[in-house]
């Protein structure tokens, strides 16, 4: 079995994976897609792009070393098995939404900017987390963790996802996206932490940012398509609320969109999980060991993927 691995890896995550293994014949490509190793593997963990899916000829599974997997869906041959990597980036994504909430609630962005600017001044009155009412959409890996920091700190956790099913106890309230509108008014802190799909796809236009409170916290960690990127420039300019997000539609954020010169927002480059945080790169490469233990002994492979939903398969999730 040829297993073509096209993530970064360093000696104790090649040991894993080939201990996953021991017959498979591994080539870590490090970023060398050849045709050749694309044609003949029948494994491939990591994100090959999408268009060298066509060169393949004995594929049968990929394990994705992303979360979502929106670009690859209908793009994977047809009969072939699709994980991905969800599990492996709740805590560093759901820290960096706590840096950006605590961040904002403490005007920490006002303060740093004054730093640079040499300006001793007070900015006056902040909020805190406590008691805050926090509305997260999308209750998965990263919306959970998410949801989970803050229910520690005090705060009152609203949860949005599909379908309603066991309740977490760190979720105060849990409801589905038709109650979006109603609750949206209600909370001091609106977390998406939705995949790409038709349902998420301009979900936060003017109406509904407009519709959150005054003074109010908006994080988005999902995709960038899920705001309109322009109706929260005119918000945001006008003082209505605050935003944090690490993704944006158009993605990279042109150097001239104003996005960047609104006072109230944090603008990070899509940076929240990636490998930055030690622990999310080996839990990636710990699901695709498993995972591949699994292909290879007829096994429960985990996180596998609807082809027509994108989202994985619940009985399936790791």
């Amino acid at each position: 079995m040829k297993i073509l691995v096209a993530l970064p890896t360093d000696r104790k995550h090649r040991e894993l994976l080939t201990a996953a293994c021991p017959d498979g014949e591994f080539y870590f490509a490090e970023g060398d897609y050849s045709t050749e190793r694309i044609r003949d593997a029948e494994v491939i963990i990591g994100n090959l792009p999408v268009n060298r899916f066509a060169e393949c000829e004995k594929l049968r599974f990929v394990q994705l070393g992303m979360a979502g997997s929106d670009n690859y869906r209908g793009r994977v041959p047809e009969g072939v098995l699709l994980a991905n990597a969800s599990g492996a980036y709740g805590l560093a994504i759901s820290e960096h939404m706590l840096g950006n909430m605590l961040m904002l609630m403490k005007k920490l962005h006002l303060y740093r900017d004054n730093q640079a600017a040499s300006l001793w001044r007070d900015e006056g009155k902040v909020t805190s987390v406590e008691g805050a009412r926090v509305l997260v959409v999308g209750l998965g890996d990263i919306g959970g963790e998410f949801a989970k920091k803050c229910k520690a700190l005090g705060a009152y956790c609203i949860g949005i996802r599909r379908s309603i099913h066991d309740k977490p106890d760190y979720i105060d309230e849990l409801h589905t996206l038709d109650m979006l509108d109603a609750l949206l008014g209600t909370a001091d802190v609106v977390a998406l932490a939705l995949p790409q799909s038709a349902q998420s796809a301009g979900l936060m236009n003017e109406s509904r940012l407009r519709e959150m409170k005054r003074g109010a916290i908006l994080l988005n960690v999902g995709r960038g398509s899920a705001i309109d990127t322009d109706a929260l420039v005119r918000v945001l300019n006008e003082g209505h609320i605050m935003a944090g997000v690490d993704v944006t539609d158009p993605e990279p954020l042109p150097a001239e969109h104003p996005l960047w010169k609104c006072e109230n927002c944090l603008v990070t480059p899509h940076i929240s999980g990636f490998y930055h945080l030690r622990h999310t790169h080996d839990r990636i490469i710990s699901i695709a060991a498993r995972n591949l233990h699994a292909y290879v002994s007829g096994g429960e492979i985990g996180n596998l993927v609807d082809a027509q939903t994108g989202y994985r398969v619940m009985e399936n999730r790791l």
